[in-house]
């Protein structure tokens, strides 16, 4: 018979290890965000060429995307103790 603490203790939907993925992914997210801003231009009239850089055409769409993946690895992941 179980007591009455054991009743009223709440699982978790993930485990600990799940969460810090989520956590990381999320981080990387954010990181890929940032990555992808600034470059702008004071005046619309002057082309600014710095939109077409490496830095947000290539590196920080992969980070976003390797973010994406740790969230649904970290989804997906199952604990060895369930």
């Amino acid at each position: 018979m179980k007591n009455k603490h054991e009743e009223n203790q709440q699982e978790f939907l993930f485990g600990k290890t799940n969460y810090t993925f989520l956590l990381i992914g999320v981080v990387v997210i954010a990181l890929g965000f940032l990555l992808m801003s600034g470059g702008g231009s004071e005046d619309p009239n002057v082309w600014n060429p710095e939109i077409f850089s490496f830095r947000r055409i290539r590196l920080a769409p992969t980070t976003v995307l390797i973010g994406f993946g740790i969230v649904i690895y970290s989804i997906f992941k199952k604990d060895k103790n369930n």
